[in-house]
């Protein structure tokens, strides 16, 4: 029975410890996101959404133009690149969506 006791009051301090560490965690990022980011509306985050869309569809474009490219080294280097951009927006944008649900930069809602 002692062992029990110990083992809950163990558990309570270890998740004590690990609702203090995401609250630390959650205040760094609002603090330091705030910072660069000051205020993040439904305007802001639409556009960068259609950004990556445009960097999406660029790259299956690209795909696509493989038939017309008599130099396949170029065409492979082109699909890279515009793969990588397109990776790189979409991995912000899940940043960014990320910090939303997590609250950690301020948003704009629209009145209703």
């Amino acid at each position: 029975m002692d062992n029990q006791l110990d083992d809950t009051a163990l558990l309570r301090r270890q998740r004590s410890f690990i609702d203090e560490i995401e609250r630390s965690i959650r205040s760094a990022n609002r603090e330091i996101l705030h910072e660069r980011i000051p205020e993040l509306n439904q305007q802001s985050f639409v556009r960068m959404a259609h950004h990556v869309a445009r960097l999406r569809a660029s790259y299956l474009e690209a795909a696509l133009s493989s038939e017309h490219d008599p130099a396949p080294a170029a065409w492979v280097s082109r699909l890279r690149e515009q793969r990588e951009a397109y990776e790189e927006a979409r991995e912000a944008f899940e940043a960014l969506q990320r910090a939303i649900e997590r609250g950690y930069v301020d948003i704009g809602l629209p009145e209703v």
